[in-house]
Order: structure tokens, then sequence, then C-alpha cells
């Protein structure tokens, strides 16, 4: 009943902007954002996937400390990892009469219907990590997927040569992050690699566990195993020590523990982003958007490999 609700209430709020706007497909003047050299009062909405992720609250933490810099309000809401409550909580900001939306998509199909309702208010939004596959943002701000999900398979091949057997564990089906890292991981894997099985264990470390152990029981010829986040390769390490097995796993994102793992020999490598980097051009962003300024649809932000040799 209450997404009922919800759903009417975005079908009157259409409604009326198409009726003020007269013959006019453009929002009315109450519903356009504002445009100011001066950034006063500014209300940022963060709709973040999940704050059950050390990298998502670190990246939260980061959005936020930028945002006290230049004097926003945040307005921080976890949709944990659950779609359906993302759209509400982004409805909730929009309604709270927030200036700039920062979203960090749950799924990218899913998350188009709440950006196509703020384009129809004239809220910007700018997605953060993970791009929404229907609606305008103004910005992505992100690593590049593809070429770090690249850079895993060519470590794998470097250390362990042409023909290794892999496992891949990949992150929630639907999102871009997933998607990207994949294809970036099998358009060398594909060639060079023998990928005996890849299965999604949704970017969570005890789903990580689970189906590692599921894998190495069904594949006892592993060789190494690219998860498509640093949780999943927390867990899948905890799965290789009680096999006994000596295998290299490889993550991605650059969280503290998967640094503490790759120092104490346990993790092999992670492809570790620059979370503060992340959270500060989403903020910086989102202010040169709210001042009229013209910014890029993508904006990458480096990635390195990180091993033992360099964990420090």
């Amino acid at each position: 009943m209450k997404q009922y609700t919800r759903t009417i209430r975005l079908f009157l709020l259409g409604l009326s902007l198409v009726l003020l706007a007269g013959c006019s497909m453009d929002p009315p003047a109450w519903a356009k954002a504002n445009t100011r050299q001066n950034l006063q009062d500014v209300k940022l909405g963060l709709s973040m996937s999940t704050l059950n992720n050390p990298f998502f609250v670190y990246l939260k933490d980061m959005v936020v400390e930028e945002a006290g810099r230049q004097g926003f309000e945040v307005i921080v809401v976890d949709a944990q990892n659950d779609s359906a409550k993302q759209n509400n909580d982004v409805e909730d900001l929009m309604q709270k009469g927030v200036d700039a939306l920062l979203i960090n998509p749950a799924d990218s199909s899913a998350i188009s219907a709440a950006v196509q309702t703020a384009n129809s208010i004239g809220i910007p939004v700018i997605t953060i990590d993970r791009s929404a596959d229907k609606g305008t943002a103004a910005s992505l701000i992100a690593s590049d997927n593809v070429a770090g999900g690249a850079m895993a398979a060519q470590y794998i091949v470097d250390t362990l040569g042409e023909g290794a057997v892999v496992a891949e564990l990949e992150g929630i089906p639907g999102t871009s992050a997933a998607r990207d890292r994949g294809a970036g991981f099998h358009s060398i894997a594909d060639n060079k690699l023998k990928v005996a099985v890849k299965q999604a264990a949704d970017f969570d470390r005890t789903k990580g566990l689970n189906v590692m152990e599921n894998v190495l029981q069904g594949n006892p010829d592993i060789q190494a195993v690219f998860a498509q986040n640093d949780e999943m390769a927390l867990g899948a390490i905890e799965a290789v020590a009680s096999s006994g097995k000596d295998i290299l796993v490889i993550g991605f994102d650059g969280s503290e523990d998967a640094f503490t793992a790759i120092k104490a020999g346990k993790l092999s490598a992670t492809i570790a982003q620059q979370f503060d980097l992340i959270g500060q051009k989403a903020v910086q962003t989102a202010a040169e958007v709210l001042q009229g300024k013209t910014v890029e649809s993508y904006i990458p932000v480096e990635i390195k490999l990180v091993t033992k040799d360099n964990a420090e």
C-alpha cells in the first residue's frame, strides 16, 4: 500500500509539472534548481547503496567532509542494497528540498525512475561509483572499472602465466560496477586465462566466503580468484585458508581491511580506488552544476594495483 501511495504521489507531481508549465515540457520556475554564483544554504542529498561496506562508509565520510569544507548541509540515507528503498529514499530527499542529489545506485536500472523524476523537477543528479541506466546525470564520478578489471586479469597472467585456471566472484547483478569490472576482466581473461566458473556474491563478505567454498568443492584445480570487490575477496581468502590450498586472490576497492590482509600475506592484491578523491569530486562537481557551469559527463578517478610490494 505504501509503494502504491508513493507511485500515485509521483504521478500527481509529474502531472502538476506538465499542467503548470502549460504547453512547454519544461518544469515551471518553482521546480527548477537555482543557478547561483554564491553558494549559500546549499542542501545536498546523498543516497548510498549501502553503509554495510567499509568502502561506502569511507566514501560517505569523504562526501560529508568535503561538503563541510564548502559549507554545505548533507542529508545521508542508506538504501541497504534495496533498490525499492533507494527510490523511496530519493523521493523523500526531493521532498525535503535538496538542491542536488548525489546517488550511489544500488541498481543502475532501478534507480533510473528516481533520476528521471529529479530531471523533471530540475534537481541535478551526480552519480557516484555506479551509473544510472536511464535519466540524465550531470556527471558520473567513478574509477575506470573496465580498466581495473583488465588490470586484475593481467596481474594473474603476469603472476601465474597464461592458461591459469581462475574463478570470478561477481558483484550485484544490475550494477554498472559489476558489469564494467567483469567486462574489463574478460577482455583479457577470455584470451589468456581459463575462467572455470563465475558466480555472483553480491559484493558481500559472507556471501564471498560461502560462494568460494562451493566453487572450491566443484573446481579443485582453481589457481586464482578475481573478486569484483574487496569484501568478497576477504570472504574468499577465508574459504581458501580453510581449504589449505595456495590460491591467488585479488580484490577491487583498496579498503583498509584489504591493505591489512595484503600486508599479512593473505590477500594477493587489490585494485585500489581513491575514495577521498571520488567523494571530493562529487561535491565539487555538484557545486559547479549549481553555479550553472558545464561539467564532464564522466569524471574518471585514477586506480592503482596494490600488492605486498607497495601496500605501505
